[in-house]
């Protein structure tokens, strides 16, 4: 099983991530709701990475890991990017923010994982997934 794909920062490649989760989920049996939830996760931290990290640059890479120990599943997911600052994302089930798109991703991999961490100001983020 592959462990890690590196992309160009462009949206067509996006195919070569879902592919790439995939093969992880055949390859541990993973159910259908949790297979569901990391697809959704690790497409919107590698989206997020080429367009707010790399800035579509595709002299830029994601770097996309998958780690598999005991009971959790992790995805780390590095752009060559500056970062962000996680605070200033806005919170997107805020009355004020219900027609704002901004800050849905970072929402969605925060409510559908089990654990995140970011790292290097947001240019690095684990996604943990718990698969008892």
């Amino acid at each position: 099983m592959q462990n890690s794909i590196k992309i160009p920062s462009d949206m067509s490649n996006i195919y070569r991530v879902e592919r790439f989760v995939d093969k992880i989920a055949e390859s541990l049996h993973i159910s259908d709701e949790l297979y569901g939830k990391v697809s959704v996760c690790v497409v919107e931290a590698v989206s997020n990475a080429i367009q707010h990290g790399n800035d579509y640059e595709v002299t830029k890479i994601v770097f996309l890991n998958c780690v598999c120990e005991s009971d959790v599943l992790k995805f780390i997911i590095e752009d060559e990017g500056d970062g962000f600052d996680l605070n200033a994302v806005p919170d997107p089930t805020l009355p004020d923010n219900i027609e704002n798109i901004k800050g849905r991703g970072v929402f969605l991999i925060n409510n559908l994982s089990d654990k995140v961490v970011f790292e290097n100001k947001g240019s690095k983020l684990t996604i943990h997934f718990n698969i008892v």
